[in-house]
């Protein structure tokens, strides 16, 4: 989509190619074709404004009842704005400045609930109790919690000591308090992970909490919008994190390591749910290089990519500072940086894809680390060297991939 300020510079540079080719006198021709562009760009920004309005209104529409279609829902009476994605609109890196996490490169446990049908409860979860239902929003699928509602996600095997959670959620448009929590195990006794617009913390376990500030700011920031909650675990060591920020780092918090976790929201009303978006549960490894320098290659998933994009994502950050800083460390190194994809798609695209986010990593390092471009090749393969079955949610997961290769 061209901007009003493009609009008006490719009016200004067309007016200044005229008055080229012109016969008329160059000063006049290039002053009426400047009061032109001035006037249009003016009139652009008029009309951007008015339909910067109504795409709020229009993003605020709620997925109604269990068949997924869309409800208008004035903005001010409690739209959900499902457009701000981390995928779509990367935020500034910038703001990522303090932010450590790492996802987990094994994935354990997968859903964004794309092979569950809309108003079903979802397949791979067991219900507990409520009333919870898989609904559209904004392009993605989301499971809509009206009221109270619990459930377990199951896991293939204990949750490691060294492990990652992420879960996409939308809290409720209003009301304070707890949106959902988030507890080890599958009884529900053991030390648990809270969010909601007024705060967001580890309770219990010697854990003990911290809150976001109950103001207008965090208000407008995550009520009924998409938000990541993301956490990090070695032993006993729990750092929690909401998009950008770390907020909890805790080296005492007993989080139990079952074969499951278990999940509770609160939503409100039919117009006022909490939506918990995809779920992934990942092992985190304890160093890039020792695997890199006993096995010759290594797997990360902490690259991430706007979809169906070469885009870096600013969450990227921690995951190339660290190979960055083993480069740094080892200069003897060289690296092949690899791009691979899962099955989904065209074969062409895949590999097309899978080559420009390998250069775009590559280009990553050299630009933003100073890492000498002669010691890195990147190549892509697409769907072409599968790490796991793509029969499932995890495999498709496992290969989506950016590998290093020892040269």
């Amino acid at each position: 989509m061209r901007t009003p300020l493009r609009l008006a510079t490719l009016a200004l540079l067309a007016g200044a190619i005229a008055v080229i080719a012109s016969p008329f006198p160059a000063h006049a021709q290039f002053g009426k074709r400047l009061k032109d562009a001035l006037k249009q760009k003016a009139e652009q920004t008029a009309i951007q404004k008015a339909t910067d309005a109504e795409g709020q209104a229009i993003d605020g529409a709620l997925s109604g009842g269990g068949n997924g279609s869309a409800q208008a829902t004035p903005v001010e009476t409690g739209a959900v704005t499902p457009a701000a994605t981390t995928d779509e609109a990367p935020a500034e890196k910038k703001l990522w400045v303090n932010y450590d996490f790492i996802p987990g490169e094994r994935t354990l446990f997968f859903t964004d609930y794309s092979e569950d049908a809309v108003g079903n409860f979802p397949e791979r979860l067991e219900f507990r109790e409520g009333n919870m239902e898989v609904a559209e929003l904004g392009g993605q699928r989301y499971i809509r919690a009206p009221g109270h509602g619990a459930f377990t996600i199951p896991l293939p095997e204990a949750l490691p000591q060294r492990f990652t959670i992420e879960i996409d959620v939308i809290n409720r448009v209003a009301f304070d308090g707890w949106a959902f929590q988030l507890q080890g195990g599958a009884d529900q006794k053991f030390s648990l992970i809270r969010w909601g617009t007024d705060g967001a913390g580890l309770v219990g376990g010697g854990g003990g909490q911290v809150q976001l500030t109950s103001n207008d700011a965090n208000r407008t920031r995550y009520r009924g919008k998409p938000a990541t909650l993301r956490v990090l675990g070695d032993g006993k060591y729990i750092k929690v994190y909401l998009d950008e920020r770390r907020l909890v780092n805790v080296p005492n918090a007993g989080f139990e390591r079952g074969n499951a976790l278990s999940l509770i929201a609160e939503g409100r009303s039919d117009d006022n749910p909490v939506y918990i978006g995809k779920i992934r549960v990942a092992e985190s490894r304890k160093s890039i290089y020792d695997d890199l320098a006993s096995k010759g290659r290594v797997a990360t998933q902490g690259i991430l990519f706007a979809t169906g994009s070469d885009q870096v994502r600013p969450e990227s950050g921690p995951t190339l500072k660290e190979i960055a800083t083993m480069l740094q460390q080892h200069p003897e190194l060289k690296l092949r940086i690899e791009g691979h994809t899962d099955n989904v798609g065209a074969k062409d695209a895949n590999l097309t894809l899978s080559e420009r986010r390998a250069l775009a990593v590559k280009n990553a390092l050299v630009s933003d680390f100073g890492i000498d471009g002669a010691r890195l090749d990147s190549k892509g393969f697409g769907d072409g060297k599968p790490a796991g079955s793509n029969a499932t949610p995890e495999g498709r997961q496992n290969n989506r991939r950016v590998e290093l290769v020892r040269l």
